[in-house]
């Protein structure tokens, strides 16, 4: 059989394929879990084992770091190939690998002169050990950068502060998306650092899962998604030694500067989960709807008029969430550029609002050829429908995209990812 991956991703090198086949090694594991975990809105917790086993915590982790040596395709290969066992896990895994960006991006701002001779060793040693957690370690992070807190000028906006203190850091703030509370070995939390203002305040600190004053915030239970693990956290006084800290004013938003299109470099990937979902709830349906057949001509129910429009809008639908997906996965990721990193912004800010747009449609056209027999809320269309209208909101919402790209043509006005309050 071919590779789930090779479903999205074109003309896939061996090595690439070497690394899919390993993803596909913990689908059993996904797939038996998959409906429990979505009933109890809980993450399976065993699969953190079964990650580490596979190697997979270090999927986009350089060779050197002990990781798989993998990049933007592999990882989007990744979430695309879970996501049709489990979105919930799918979503889960890709918040633990987008952590990578936080040690691979200060790597490459190093190798462009962005840091300085004194900053520099602090900013090598923090990647380092970043890497290795997640490569030599074999551990899984938690990505902890939204908060509750929005603007009208930036996507994110940071209100957790860290102040100095002899020998590190001392937090205090909550964060409200992430996945992987009380999963995760360790947290990676953005916060502002206290004193310096705007968006150069801004910090990335290693917290320990059970360090004193970090606690769960109260549990979420969404409509989709359900067994992600995204309570969130509250930060009460927690202590953050200087070696588990990248503090240095700027620093952030300088390896930010180094990634390609969406925010700190990977979050095309996070579209591939709900085309994922699309593609597993287009394939149940049209599976039944094939083989059903109508008691006075014996006929395939598919070939009903009104099947076959659904069916038509279904296939149309799908192959419009790829041609995005595809399309935002080679701008980011070809090599040399195509086009400069403020169109790829702009594509992106379209991007994901059609591909989570188209895959919700396909929902719920599978919803209305599938009948009332597929209504029960853990079966497949049901759970299809709720994971793919997490996809309208996560991030931000198609209507906000368009309107930031509309700016963007309008007045050349770009896109803040990042803000401090």
């Amino acid at each position: 059989m071919p590779l789930i991956a090779s479903r999205l991703l074109e003309r896939m090198t061996p090595d690439e394929i070497a690394r899919a086949e390993a993803v596909e090694q913990v689908l059993p594991a996904l797939r038996e879990a998959a409906s429990q975990a979505d009933a109890d809105a809980r993450f399976h917790l065993p699969h953190v084992k079964t990650f580490a086993n596979a190697g997979l915590l270090g999927l986009i982790v350089p060779r050197e770091f002990g990781g798989m040596g993998g990049g933007l395709r592999d990882l989007t290969g990744a979430i695309y190939t879970l996501a049709t066992a489990c979105p919930s896990t799918a979503l889960a895994y890709f918040f633990h690998c987008s952590s990578a960006s936080r040690g691979l991006l200060p790597l490459e701002g190093l190798e462009a002169g962005l840091y300085n001779a004194d900053e520099a060793p602090i900013v090598r040693a923090f990647a380092h050990k970043l890497l290795h957690k997640m490569g030599t370690n074999r551990l899984w992070l938690a990505n902890f950068a939204s908060e509750s807190g929005k603007s009208e000028g930036a996507n994110i906006t940071i209100g957790t502060e860290a102040k100095k203190v002899d020998g590190g850091w001392v937090l205090n703030g909550i964060k409200s998306f992430g996945c992987g509370t009380g999963v995760a070995d360790e947290y990676l939390v953005t916060a502002k650092l206290a004193g310096v203002d705007g968006v150069e305040g801004l910090a990335v600190f290693f917290v320990q899962r059970d360090a004193p004053g970090v606690s769960a915030r109260a549990p979420w239970e969404p409509i989709g998604l359900r067994a992600t693990a995204t309570d969130g956290i509250v930060l009460k006084d927690v202590f953050v030694k200087d070696e588990e800290a990248l503090g240095i004013p700027g620093a952030f938003t300088r390896m930010m500067k180094m990634s390609r299109g969406t925010f700190v470099g990977n979050q095309v990937a996070v579209t591939a989960v709900y085309l994922a979902a699309a593609q597993t709830v287009y394939d149940y349906a049209i599976g039944m709807l094939t083989k059903m057949k109508f008691q006075d001509t014996g006929r395939s129910i598919a070939e009903s008029p009104m099947h076959q429009a659904l069916i038509g809008e279904m296939t149309v639908d799908l192959e419009t969430g790829y041609l995005w997906q595809r399309r935002q996965l080679e701008l980011e990721s070809s090599d040399p550029p195509i086009l400069p990193k403020p169109l790829v912004m702009r594509q992106w800010r379209m991007a994901k609002g059609e591909i989570c747009e188209a895959a919700f449609r396909v929902g719920t056209n599978a919803f209305k050829a599938c009948g009332t027999s597929n209504t029960t809320n853990n079966g497949p269309i049901a759970r299809a429908l709720r994971d793919l209208s997490m996809g309208l909101l996560q991030a931000f919402p198609a209507e906000r995209g368009r309107l930031e790209v509309a700016k963007m043509v309008t007045d050349g006005a770009g896109v803040q990812s990042f803000g401090a309050k």
